[in-house]
């Protein structure tokens, strides 16, 4: 819920009008309400969308002598189990809230306190003893935060669009920034497009000392530091899924999930509709026609089967296109993703019809091995890792003995292949086309590809020359010895693609309806849980998600969880041709061109929607980026 803001400064006057128009900005994030508080040195902010404790759970929040203070954008799931430990320990809690847990928790623990969470969240507390702001984002990055730092002062916003609203940011483009944007179609924290504006990265906090005018930063969880962890694995995920799958529903507010035919939101709902007291509300996409990729009768039979209420909504080209340009601004950070259009649409459909708050089942794929490509780069860099540079670990590539059968075909194929010697070279290129540091990982996708061979034609030569000694692939480049390599690539793929996109998309479309998205499979329990035990049970060569359909098996139908990976597959090619029907000719001597970024020939190219191939197209990322920037006012 909600969305905060504020500045500290080490002046005692502090700029009050620029977190008014802050808070004003975030207004979408919390239209139940506003909370602020001033002291010297310190104006902050908070919109509420009401979750938990309706009536007197308003921000900020306090302890008991009122020295600690504290607002949230979030959940904290454990909040009933933390209330009665603090209730025992003689805290006296005014409130029913699960954000007013946090202040007493600070009392007890100062800064560890975080590490006593369950949940999503975004907060600043201000301790009126130590005259210090901590600021602190959750351990996998489900609630955002934004720092926008001067000499003299710390901005902070759940959205960098509200930063942007105070004239006070700098919008100059941050060369690296965007050369990463390119390649992955979203920008990695803790960069964002502007050199002056950086995302607190998960798992960490940021403290101000007003006294002496300190400013530090440190990490408090690290999914590299998660220990191993004996036993069955099918026994202890379930046991995690189902212990979450009760936290997440906990809401004074009707809960419903965004369900598709897939394993992971199947599971979801099968798992919370034993718990949840209420009656959960299903809600599905669909497209007209009912095309092969619509699961909409797939959702609905399951739906039918738990005796709940399905909503159902289908997404067309049209509709589609003309909220193109408003849904990138939306999306506050550019996000090249042709089908972020159902996110918005099913948040929308559940406010609606007064169901403030959704799960979903992002995190399955990322975390169970979901996405083939990903499970391929475990394997060629751990291929890499143990036969080395000198490529005669790749000798097995060669097919030593002939075709069985000796037939002439096979012998034929078999010889005009090189006997065996085109694979060996084809696989030591692939895997020591980079850096002899570089894990094997988005260099597996094509679009990742595309653009390492051909953005450098469309660069003007200033940017190139800005960008050259930052290479896109530095994010999966790790000092020998290399750390586990299955865990390692798992952090990889939640860092960046279901971080920046997944999560990222889900939090600000779904906000933008005044609606409260959870994720139960980036719950940090259960992550750590499979960290755990993949550090002794290695598991990327088992079958796709194998743990977590072994954990659900007696839940979820056997159709379900045999069914192939699909995702939400919209018509793409079509919503490409519209959006650029509508909007190619800003391309044209647009901010890209103006700040230097492409050439006035590339900018022509890509608005003739050349280069419209690959899952995400280079065109289609520099449409999304030029009318991003327009809307910030770039």
């Amino acid at each position: 819920m909600c969305g905060i803001c504020g500045v500290i400064s080490c002046h005692s006057q502090t700029d009050q009008p620029a977190v008014s128009v802050m808070s004003s900005a975030l207004t979408h994030r919390g239209p139940d309400g506003e909370g602020k508080f001033n002291v010297p040195h310190l104006a902050m902010a908070m919109r509420r969308l009401s979750i938990i404790d309706l009536n007197s759970g308003w921000q900020p929040l306090y302890n008991e002598d009122r020295s600690v203070v504290v607002i949230a954008n979030g959940e904290i799931y454990n909040y009933v189990e933390l209330r009665e430990a603090l209730q025992k320990r003689r805290h006296r809690l005014s409130t029913k809230s699960d954000i007013e847990t946090i202040a007493h928790l600070y009392e007890d623990h100062g800064l560890d306190c975080v590490k006593y969470l369950r949940g999503m969240f975004a907060f600043a507390l201000w301790d009126a003893k130590q005259n210090r702001l901590v600021l602190a984002r959750d351990r996998i990055g489900e609630k955002p935060l934004y720092i926008y730092q001067t000499g003299d002062a710390v901005y902070f916003a759940s959205e960098i669009r509200a930063l942007v609203k105070t004239g006070k940011v700098k919008l100059d483009f941050d060369p690296a920034a965007l050369h990463l944007y390119f390649h992955y179609g979203y920008i990695p924290e803790p960069r964002t497009p502007f050199v002056s504006v950086r995302k607190l990265p998960a798992g960490h906090l940021l403290v101000v000392d007003t006294k002496n005018w300190q400013i530090e930063e440190h990490s408090y969880w690290r999914m590299e530091d998660i220990p191993p962890l004996e036993g069955d694995p099918v026994g202890l995920i379930r046991q995690q899924l189902e212990e979450v799958s009760a936290l997440v529903v906990r809401s004074d507010v009707p809960v419903g999930v965004a369900l598709s035919g897939g394993i992971d939101s199947s599971a979801i709902v099968a798992l919370s509709t034993r718990t949840y007291p209420g009656v959960l509300q299903a809600f599905s996409v669909g497209y007209p026609s009912r095309p092969a990729n619509d699961e909409r009768e797939q959702a609905k039979s399951l739906a039918k089967s738990l005796k709940i209420p399905f909503h159902e909504v289908e997404l067309t080209t049209e509709e589609q296109a003309d909220f193109f340009d408003e849904l990138i601004y939306l999306r506050d950070d550019p996000i090249a993703d042709i089908s972020g259009f159902g996110y918005y649409v099913v948040s929308r459909k559940a406010r609606d019809l007064g169901v403030p708050v959704l799960l979903q089942g992002q995190g399955g794929d990322e975390l169970f091995w979901g996405y083939e490509w990903v499970r391929q780069a475990a394997l060629r860099t751990l291929r890499k890792k143990n036969f080395g540079s000198s490529g005669l670990g790749y000798l097995y590539h060669l097919d030593k003995m002939l075709p069985s059968g000796l037939r002439p075909r096979k012998v034929w194929n078999w010889a005009k292949s090189g006997f065996g010697f085109s694979n060996l070279l084809s696989a030591y290129q692939q895997d020591f086309g980079g850096s002899p540091e570089d894990m094997v990982f988005m260099d597996l996708t094509p679009d990742f590809v595309s653009a390492r061979e051909e953005m450098p034609g469309f660069y003007t030569p200033q940017f190139t020359e800005r960008v050259q000694n930052f290479p896109a692939e530095s994010l999966h480049r790790y000092k020998h010895p290399w750390p586990d390599v299955p865990v390692t690539i798992t952090q990889l793929i939640m860092q960046t693609y279901l971080l920046e996109n997944g999560i990222a998309q889900g939090d600000r479309l779904s906000m933008a309806n005044s609606v409260e998205l959870r994720l139960p499979f980036v719950d940090y329990r259960l992550v750590e849980t499979v960290i755990g035990l993949r550090r002794v049970y290695p598991d990327y060569k088992l079958p796709v998600k194998y743990w977590l359909k072994e954990a659900l098996h007696d839940i979820l139908p056997e159709e379900i969880l045999l069914r192939p990976k699909q995702g939400f597959a919209p018509p793409v090619r079509e919503w490409y041709r519209r959006a650029f029907q509508k909007h190619q000719h800003k391309l044209l001597d647009g901010v890209l061109v103006r700040q230097g970024v492409l050439t006035s020939q590339a900018a022509k190219q890509f608005a003739e929607g050349t280069f419209l191939r690959g899952v995400v197209p280079l065109s289609f990322k520099a449409l999304v980026l030029e009318l991003w920037a327009r809307r910030m006012g770039v």
